[in-house]
Protein backbone atom coordinates (compact mmCIF):
# COMPACT_ATOMS: atom_id res chain seq x y z
CA UNK A 1 0.00 0.00 0.00
CA UNK A 2 0.85 3.62 -0.60
CA UNK A 3 0.63 6.46 1.93
CA UNK A 4 0.16 9.60 0.78
CA UNK A 5 1.60 12.54 1.91
CA UNK A 6 1.33 16.36 2.51
CA UNK A 7 3.40 19.28 3.76
CA UNK A 8 2.14 22.12 5.33
CA UNK A 9 4.96 25.44 4.94
CA UNK A 10 7.12 25.02 1.94
CA UNK A 11 10.50 26.61 3.45
CA UNK A 12 14.19 24.68 4.28
CA UNK A 13 13.53 21.73 6.44
CA UNK A 14 10.41 21.25 4.36
CA UNK A 15 12.45 20.17 1.57
CA UNK A 16 14.54 23.24 0.05
CA UNK A 17 17.47 23.26 2.71
CA UNK A 18 18.50 24.37 5.94
CA UNK A 19 20.41 27.38 7.34
CA UNK A 20 23.95 25.97 8.76
CA UNK A 21 25.65 29.10 8.26
CA UNK A 22 26.27 29.70 4.91
CA UNK A 23 24.25 31.87 2.64
CA UNK A 24 23.77 29.40 0.15
CA UNK A 25 22.06 26.59 2.08
CA UNK A 26 18.27 27.23 1.00
CA UNK A 27 17.99 27.73 -2.41
CA UNK A 28 16.08 26.87 -5.61
CA UNK A 29 17.09 23.04 -5.71
CA UNK A 30 15.44 20.18 -3.39
CA UNK A 31 17.49 19.21 -0.88
CA UNK A 32 17.23 15.66 0.43
CA UNK A 33 17.87 16.06 4.26
CA UNK A 34 14.21 17.21 4.71
CA UNK A 35 10.85 16.43 4.98
CA UNK A 36 10.15 16.30 1.32
CA UNK A 37 13.50 14.29 1.21
CA UNK A 38 12.44 11.69 3.05
CA UNK A 39 9.19 11.07 1.59
CA UNK A 40 10.91 10.85 -1.64
CA UNK A 41 13.34 7.75 -0.53
CA UNK A 42 10.55 5.54 1.22
CA UNK A 43 8.91 3.58 -1.00
CA UNK A 44 5.46 2.96 0.71
CA UNK A 45 5.02 7.29 0.70
CA UNK A 46 4.51 9.46 -2.00
CA UNK A 47 4.62 13.07 -1.50
CA UNK A 48 1.25 13.94 -3.16
CA UNK A 49 0.34 18.06 -2.20
CA UNK A 50 1.80 21.20 -0.51
CA UNK A 51 0.14 24.13 1.00
CA UNK A 52 1.86 27.51 1.49
CA UNK A 53 0.49 31.23 1.80
CA UNK A 54 3.58 32.68 -0.07
CA UNK A 55 2.76 32.12 -3.92
CA UNK A 56 6.26 32.21 -5.09
CA UNK A 57 7.32 29.85 -1.88
CA UNK A 58 5.01 27.55 -2.80
CA UNK A 59 5.52 27.31 -6.66
CA UNK A 60 9.23 26.35 -5.95
CA UNK A 61 8.57 23.99 -3.99
CA UNK A 62 6.06 22.41 -6.12
CA UNK A 63 8.72 22.69 -8.99
CA UNK A 64 11.38 20.98 -7.41
CA UNK A 65 9.32 17.84 -5.93
CA UNK A 66 7.38 17.02 -9.05
CA UNK A 67 4.37 18.13 -7.53
CA UNK A 68 1.03 18.54 -10.14
CA UNK A 69 -0.29 22.37 -9.84
CA UNK A 70 -3.70 21.41 -9.09
CA UNK A 71 -2.37 19.76 -5.64
CA UNK A 72 -0.03 23.33 -4.79
CA UNK A 73 -2.74 24.89 -2.15
CA UNK A 74 -2.58 28.46 -1.11
CA UNK A 75 -3.52 27.77 2.44
CA UNK A 76 -3.69 24.35 4.41
CA UNK A 77 -8.08 24.97 4.74
CA UNK A 78 -7.56 24.33 0.86
CA UNK A 79 -5.29 21.79 0.96
CA UNK A 80 -6.95 19.83 3.83
CA UNK A 81 -10.53 20.21 2.15
CA UNK A 82 -9.05 18.93 -1.15
CA UNK A 83 -6.70 16.18 -0.87
CA UNK A 84 -7.02 12.78 1.36
CA UNK A 85 -3.45 11.88 2.91
CA UNK A 86 -2.58 9.49 5.35
CA UNK A 87 0.83 11.60 6.85
CA UNK A 88 0.70 15.54 6.91
CA UNK A 89 3.90 17.56 7.56
CA UNK A 90 3.82 20.78 9.76
CA UNK A 91 7.11 22.55 8.87
CA UNK A 92 6.15 25.88 8.91
CA UNK A 93 7.29 28.48 11.81
CA UNK A 94 6.84 27.38 15.62
CA UNK A 95 4.50 30.11 16.29
CA UNK A 96 2.27 28.61 13.84
CA UNK A 97 2.35 24.76 15.14
CA UNK A 98 -0.30 24.77 17.13
CA UNK A 99 -2.71 26.62 14.92
CA UNK A 100 -1.62 23.80 11.86
CA UNK A 101 -1.18 20.92 13.75
CA UNK A 102 -4.57 21.62 15.12
CA UNK A 103 -6.40 22.17 11.67
CA UNK A 104 -4.61 19.31 10.28
CA UNK A 105 -6.25 17.10 13.06
CA UNK A 106 -9.41 18.65 13.32
CA UNK A 107 -10.08 19.35 9.85
CA UNK A 108 -8.40 16.85 8.01
CA UNK A 109 -8.49 12.70 8.56
CA UNK A 110 -4.58 11.73 8.85
CA UNK A 111 -3.09 9.11 10.76
CA UNK A 112 0.04 10.67 11.61
CA UNK A 113 1.38 14.38 11.80
CA UNK A 114 4.92 14.94 11.58
CA UNK A 115 5.72 18.16 13.15
CA UNK A 116 8.99 20.09 13.31
CA UNK A 117 10.61 21.34 16.53
CA UNK A 118 10.22 22.62 18.89
CA UNK A 119 6.68 21.54 19.21
CA UNK A 120 5.01 24.73 20.22
CA UNK A 121 6.69 28.30 21.59
CA UNK A 122 4.74 27.56 25.10
CA UNK A 123 4.22 24.54 27.08
CA UNK A 124 0.13 25.73 27.28
CA UNK A 125 0.35 25.43 23.35
CA UNK A 126 1.94 22.07 23.06
CA UNK A 127 -0.04 20.39 25.55
CA UNK A 128 -3.06 21.91 23.77
CA UNK A 129 -1.41 20.13 20.65
CA UNK A 130 -1.55 16.52 22.05
CA UNK A 131 -4.68 16.68 23.84
CA UNK A 132 -6.05 17.98 20.31
CA UNK A 133 -4.52 15.05 18.30
CA UNK A 134 -5.40 12.76 21.15
CA UNK A 135 -9.31 13.98 20.44
CA UNK A 136 -8.44 13.12 17.03
CA UNK A 137 -7.03 9.51 17.09
CA UNK A 138 -3.78 11.17 15.07
CA UNK A 139 -0.42 10.15 16.14
CA UNK A 140 1.97 13.57 16.76
CA UNK A 141 5.23 12.45 16.33
CA UNK A 142 7.55 15.63 17.17
CA UNK A 143 10.94 15.77 14.70
CA UNK A 144 13.41 16.04 17.57
CA UNK A 145 15.54 13.67 14.50
CA UNK A 146 17.74 12.16 17.08
CA UNK A 147 15.63 10.06 18.32
CA UNK A 148 15.30 8.56 14.99
CA UNK A 149 18.81 7.67 14.32
CA UNK A 150 18.67 3.81 14.87
CA UNK A 151 22.68 4.21 16.63
CA UNK A 152 20.83 6.17 19.35
CA UNK A 153 18.22 4.04 19.89
CA UNK A 154 21.13 1.61 20.87
CA UNK A 155 22.79 3.92 22.86
CA UNK A 156 19.49 4.55 24.55
CA UNK A 157 18.98 0.66 24.97
CA UNK A 158 22.29 -0.17 26.46
CA UNK A 159 22.12 2.81 28.84
CA UNK A 160 18.66 1.33 30.46
CA UNK A 161 20.54 -2.33 30.66
CA UNK A 162 22.98 -0.62 32.77
CA UNK A 163 26.32 -0.25 29.90
CA UNK A 164 27.60 2.72 32.23
CA UNK A 165 25.93 1.94 35.39
CA UNK A 166 24.38 4.64 37.18
CA UNK A 167 24.90 8.11 35.38
CA UNK A 168 25.58 10.46 37.56
CA UNK A 169 26.19 13.46 34.91
CA UNK A 170 25.79 14.24 31.41
CA UNK A 171 27.72 17.06 29.61
CA UNK A 172 25.94 18.59 25.95
CA UNK A 173 25.98 21.20 24.05
CA UNK A 174 25.47 22.31 20.38
CA UNK A 175 25.88 25.30 18.08
CA UNK A 176 23.41 28.58 19.13
CA UNK A 177 20.37 29.08 19.19
CA UNK A 178 18.08 27.36 21.89
CA UNK A 179 14.52 26.59 20.48
CA UNK A 180 16.23 25.80 16.71
CA UNK A 181 19.27 24.16 17.55
CA UNK A 182 19.72 23.24 21.29
CA UNK A 183 16.37 21.66 21.61
CA UNK A 184 17.79 18.48 19.95
CA UNK A 185 20.31 18.09 22.08
CA UNK A 186 18.10 18.50 25.57
CA UNK A 187 15.45 16.24 23.93
CA UNK A 188 18.75 13.58 23.68
CA UNK A 189 19.69 13.77 27.63
CA UNK A 190 16.28 12.93 28.31
CA UNK A 191 15.19 10.50 26.04
CA UNK A 192 18.87 8.71 26.01
CA UNK A 193 18.57 8.30 29.82
CA UNK A 194 14.68 7.72 29.91
CA UNK A 195 14.19 10.78 32.17
CA UNK A 196 12.16 13.91 33.57
CA UNK A 197 13.63 17.26 34.14
CA UNK A 198 12.89 18.65 38.17
CA UNK A 199 14.86 21.88 38.15
CA UNK A 200 16.32 23.97 35.63
CA UNK A 201 18.60 26.79 35.87
CA UNK A 202 19.66 28.87 32.56
CA UNK A 203 21.60 31.80 30.79
CA UNK A 204 20.68 33.51 28.02
CA UNK A 205 23.52 35.78 25.76
CA UNK A 206 20.59 37.14 23.34
CA UNK A 207 22.89 36.49 20.73
CA UNK A 208 21.33 34.36 17.28
CA UNK A 209 22.72 34.22 14.33
CA UNK A 210 20.35 32.52 12.43
CA UNK A 211 17.73 35.64 12.32
CA UNK A 212 19.21 38.03 9.65
CA UNK A 213 19.02 35.16 7.49
CA UNK A 214 15.73 33.41 7.99
CA UNK A 215 13.03 36.00 8.92
CA UNK A 216 12.98 40.01 9.48
CA UNK A 217 10.73 39.75 12.56
CA UNK A 218 11.80 40.07 16.01
CA UNK A 219 12.25 37.19 17.21
CA UNK A 220 13.18 35.68 21.12
CA UNK A 221 15.33 32.37 20.84
CA UNK A 222 18.89 33.04 21.34
CA UNK A 223 22.30 30.94 22.34
CA UNK A 224 21.58 29.58 25.87
CA UNK A 225 23.21 27.68 28.26
CA UNK A 226 22.43 26.36 31.97
CA UNK A 227 21.94 22.97 33.86
CA UNK A 228 19.01 20.68 35.04
CA UNK A 229 18.58 17.58 37.19
CA UNK A 230 17.14 14.85 36.60
CA UNK A 231 14.14 12.15 38.75
CA UNK A 232 16.65 9.67 38.32
CA UNK A 233 19.20 12.02 40.17
CA UNK A 234 21.74 12.77 37.29
CA UNK A 235 22.99 16.50 36.45
CA UNK A 236 22.97 17.38 33.15
CA UNK A 237 24.51 20.72 31.65
CA UNK A 238 23.67 21.78 28.19
CA UNK A 239 26.04 25.06 26.03
CA UNK A 240 24.48 26.61 23.00
CA UNK A 241 26.56 29.94 23.45
CA UNK A 242 28.79 29.32 20.71
CA UNK A 243 28.39 29.88 16.92
CA UNK A 244 28.40 27.18 13.99
CA UNK A 245 31.70 27.31 13.18
CA UNK A 246 33.00 27.13 16.43
CA UNK A 247 31.15 24.15 17.99
CA UNK A 248 29.15 21.16 17.38
CA UNK A 249 26.51 18.49 18.61
CA UNK A 250 28.26 16.75 21.47
CA UNK A 251 27.11 14.41 24.75
CA UNK A 252 29.44 13.49 27.20
CA UNK A 253 27.47 10.61 29.49
CA UNK A 254 29.82 9.74 33.17
CA UNK A 255 28.70 6.53 34.54
CA UNK A 256 29.63 4.55 37.76
CA UNK A 257 30.43 1.67 35.23
CA UNK A 258 31.83 3.44 32.22
CA UNK A 259 31.42 6.73 30.14
CA UNK A 260 30.08 7.31 26.22
CA UNK A 261 30.84 10.23 24.37
CA UNK A 262 29.38 11.40 21.14
CA UNK A 263 31.00 13.90 19.01
CA UNK A 264 29.95 14.81 14.96
CA UNK A 265 31.53 11.63 13.96
CA UNK A 266 29.53 9.00 16.31
CA UNK A 267 29.38 7.99 19.81
CA UNK A 268 32.62 6.33 21.59
CA UNK A 269 32.68 3.88 25.01
CA UNK A 270 34.94 3.50 27.66
CA UNK A 271 34.39 0.46 30.40
CA UNK A 272 35.30 1.40 33.85
CA UNK A 273 34.26 -1.22 35.07
CA UNK A 274 36.68 -3.67 35.56
CA UNK A 275 38.92 -0.84 38.06
CA UNK A 276 40.46 0.29 34.82
CA UNK A 277 39.55 2.46 31.86
CA UNK A 278 39.44 0.64 28.38
CA UNK A 279 37.81 1.97 25.35
CA UNK A 280 35.86 -0.61 23.87
CA UNK A 281 33.26 -1.30 20.55
CA UNK A 282 30.30 1.53 21.40
CA UNK A 283 26.53 -0.24 21.52
CA UNK A 284 25.78 1.55 17.95
CA UNK A 285 24.95 -1.82 16.52
CA UNK A 286 26.56 -1.45 13.29
CA UNK A 287 24.63 1.95 12.63
CA UNK A 288 27.88 4.48 13.37
CA UNK A 289 27.01 6.04 10.06
CA UNK A 290 22.98 6.56 9.81
CA UNK A 291 23.33 10.15 10.97
CA UNK A 292 22.09 11.25 7.57
CA UNK A 293 19.23 9.24 7.81
CA UNK A 294 16.88 10.85 10.24
CA UNK A 295 14.38 12.07 7.76
CA UNK A 296 14.19 8.94 6.03
CA UNK A 297 13.84 7.20 9.68
CA UNK A 298 11.17 9.18 10.52
CA UNK A 299 8.98 8.44 7.64
CA UNK A 300 9.51 4.78 7.94
CA UNK A 301 8.65 5.25 11.53
CA UNK A 302 5.11 7.19 10.37
CA UNK A 303 4.38 3.57 8.51
CA UNK A 304 4.94 1.53 11.58
CA UNK A 305 2.78 3.71 13.34
CA UNK A 306 0.35 3.74 10.71
CA UNK A 307 0.52 -0.16 10.11
CA UNK A 308 0.78 -0.74 14.16
CA UNK A 309 4.04 -2.11 14.20
CA UNK A 310 5.78 -0.05 16.23
CA UNK A 311 5.29 2.94 19.28
CA UNK A 312 5.63 6.41 18.87
CA UNK A 313 9.49 7.23 19.44
CA UNK A 314 8.66 11.23 19.09
CA UNK A 315 5.59 11.81 20.70
CA UNK A 316 4.34 14.98 21.47
CA UNK A 317 4.03 14.59 25.34
CA UNK A 318 7.68 14.16 25.14
CA UNK A 319 8.32 17.11 22.83
CA UNK A 320 6.25 19.11 25.27
CA UNK A 321 8.44 17.84 28.30
CA UNK A 322 11.88 19.23 26.35
CA UNK A 323 9.73 22.40 25.98
CA UNK A 324 9.55 23.31 29.87
CA UNK A 325 13.36 22.82 30.00
CA UNK A 326 13.80 25.03 27.30
CA UNK A 327 11.34 28.11 28.51
CA UNK A 328 12.50 27.10 32.39
CA UNK A 329 16.23 28.56 31.03
CA UNK A 330 14.65 31.31 29.73
CA UNK A 331 12.60 32.07 32.81
CA UNK A 332 15.53 31.48 35.49
CA UNK A 333 17.86 33.76 33.44
CA UNK A 334 15.01 36.38 33.57
CA UNK A 335 14.21 36.19 37.13
CA UNK A 336 17.43 34.72 38.90
CA UNK A 337 16.27 32.17 40.09
CA UNK A 338 15.81 28.18 39.69
CA UNK A 339 12.59 26.72 37.79
CA UNK A 340 10.98 23.79 38.49
CA UNK A 341 9.60 21.47 36.12
CA UNK A 342 6.75 20.69 35.55
CA UNK A 343 6.59 24.29 35.14
CA UNK A 344 3.86 25.80 37.38
CA UNK A 345 0.82 28.12 35.64
CA UNK A 346 1.01 30.95 35.18
CA UNK A 347 4.48 29.69 33.54
CA UNK A 348 3.00 27.30 31.08
CA UNK A 349 1.98 30.58 29.20
CA UNK A 350 4.97 31.70 29.09
CA UNK A 351 6.09 32.31 24.79
CA UNK A 352 8.89 32.38 23.29
CA UNK A 353 9.00 32.96 19.78
CA UNK A 354 11.49 31.23 17.34
CA UNK A 355 11.79 30.63 13.54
Amino acid sequence: MTYRAGVVGSGGVAGMGIYDGSDADIGDDPVDASHAGGYATVEDVELVAVADIDADALERFGRAWNIPEENRYLGHEAMLDGTDLDIVSVCTPSMLHREHVEDVATMGDPEVIWCEKPVACSVTDAESMVETCEGAGVELVVNHSHRFLRQNQRVRAAIQDGLVGDVQSVTSGSPMELLRVGTHVVDLSLYLLDARAELVAGHVTGANQAAEHLTDDEIDDAATGGFFTLDSGTFVTYDGTARRDVSTFHHRINGTEGRLVRAEDGWRYWDSSGGGHEEREPPTGGYDDDHEQSFVNAVSHAVELIEGRAENVSPGEAAAETLAVLVGFYVSHYTGGQVSVPLDRPLEDVTITSW
